[in-house]
């Protein structure tokens, strides 16, 4: 479904009555909601309607908004238009007036959706578990899909935690020497990024000390689960 819109803004721009003059004569209408110190330099008006609801009205979408454009310049010459077509999946439910102002980042329709529907960032999160008895990593609940190399990276750090870990530290207790894939010190950092950017919003539990490391770093929303026997990587 497409939509019309001329790009004009009517949440901000709002003309009052005319209002009289010492001397009798009406001045121009006046403009509310503009802050002081700022001036109005135009409006927006979303226009909803689909292309076969234009069709029934035996119009397109461009016929409608040439003709706004052409009102526009005959009630002001000096003004300037621009014109844009507002995109939303064909069904999508809702006024079509809302659909445009939604599709077109209208921001007190952007601020109401956000009341009605909560963004995810705003909902509870159960945040990181780092379960060392069973070898895994919970993300909001959700397992994180960890190579066996990943978690034990993530696991050094974390048994050692407050301690900066030099990559060749890593490199040494973390790979043998035959191993085809032992990274060397500077492609140890690509092991890094791709743990971090398994662990998505909480990348930063493991932090990056530069010249030297790197360390695990517990927050509030991080929580620990050892083993129930002391860990021989532990010391």
């Amino acid at each position: 479904m497409s939509i019309a819109h001329l790009d004009t803004r009517p949440t901000t721009v709002s003309p009052v009555s005319p209002t009289k003059r010492a001397d009798g004569l009406s001045e121009a209408p006046r403009i509310r909601a503009v802050p002081e110190g700022t001036e109005a330099r135009g409006f927006v008006l979303y226009v909803g309607i689909d292309e076969d609801k234009a069709a029934a009205d035996g119009t397109d979408l461009g016929r409608i908004v040439e003709a706004l454009k052409a009102l526009a310049q005959q009630i002001a010459p000096s003004s300037d238009t621009y014109a844009a077509v507002a995109l939303a999946p064909r069904g999508a439910g809702g006024r079509d007036v809302d659909v445009v102002r939604l599709a077109l980042q209208d921001p007190s329709a952007l601020a109401r959706q956000r009341q009605e529907i909560p963004d995810a960032a705003d909902r509870a999160r159960d945040g990181v578990v780092v379960d060392l008895s069973r070898k895994r990593v919970l993300l909001d609940n959700a397992a994180a899909n960890l190579t066996y190399k990943e978690f034990e990276l993530l696991q050094y750090l974390v048994l050692r935690e407050g301690r900066t870990i030099e990559r060749a530290e890593l490199i040494s207790s973390l790979w043998s020497a035959g191993d085809e894939e032992a990274p060397n010190e500077r492609t140890i950092d690509v092991h890094v990024r791709r743990l971090r950017s398994k662990l998505g919003d909480y990348e930063d539990i493991v932090r990056t000390v530069r010249g030297v490391g790197y360390r695990f770093d517990r927050h509030a929303d991080v929580s620990v689960r050892h083993t129930s026997t002391p860990s021989p990587d532990l010391f």
